[in-house]
């Protein structure tokens, strides 16, 4: 039995660039996008600690419904590109690989170093940069530990953008 890694799965990794890179004005789009997205994120209290901390000791339900409804949504987003066969801004085919689960250790411990650093940051690692925008300064180095802590990951994408490029 061999086990797959990122790099070896179709559409994911470095060895499959995009048949063309997206336009620049896409780039704006998604730059809009963002910005929207951590606006709801902090009008929606998600970035806060205190809601956080709630969550953790079972005190309100609030959290648990709004993680509840994203599971719900990339459930339905997943089946619709399934279903449609949608594709990629740059006109690939959307390939969404199976993930052999196994024993189920890698998960673990994967969910467990998650976890650990969602509680030491007191911040999902999802919204540290919409944090960083509402003046949080101090998530500035749970990002710069999120880099540091895999530079081979990103010593790879910038390797990636850097041959598509040229």
């Amino acid at each position: 039995m061999t086990s797959n890694t990122l790099p070896d799965l179709p559409g994911w990794g470095v060895s499959t660039p995009p048949a063309r890179p997206p336009h620049p004005a896409f780039l704006a789009v998604y730059l809009l996008l963002g910005i929207a997205f951590g606006i709801v994120l902090t009008r929606s209290e998600v970035l806060s600690w205190f809601r956080i901390q709630e969550m953790f000791r079972f005190q309100s339900i609030r959290m648990y419904g709004i993680i509840g409804s994203a599971i719900a949504t990339a459930a339905a987003s997943i089946a619709l590109i399934k279903a449609v066969g949608a594709k990629s801004v740059a006109g690939n085919a959307i390939q969404i690989p199976p993930k052999p689960l196994g024993r189920g250790i890698s998960y673990a411990a994967g969910g467990t170093i998650f976890g650990l650093g969602w509680a030491l940051t007191g911040a999902c690692p999802g919204p540290l940069f919409a944090l960083i925008g509402n003046g949080v300064s101090v998530m500035i180095v749970a990002v710069l530990t999120a880099c540091g802590a895999s530079p081979d990951t990103f010593a790879q994408d910038l390797g990636a953008i850097h041959r598509s490029d040229s």
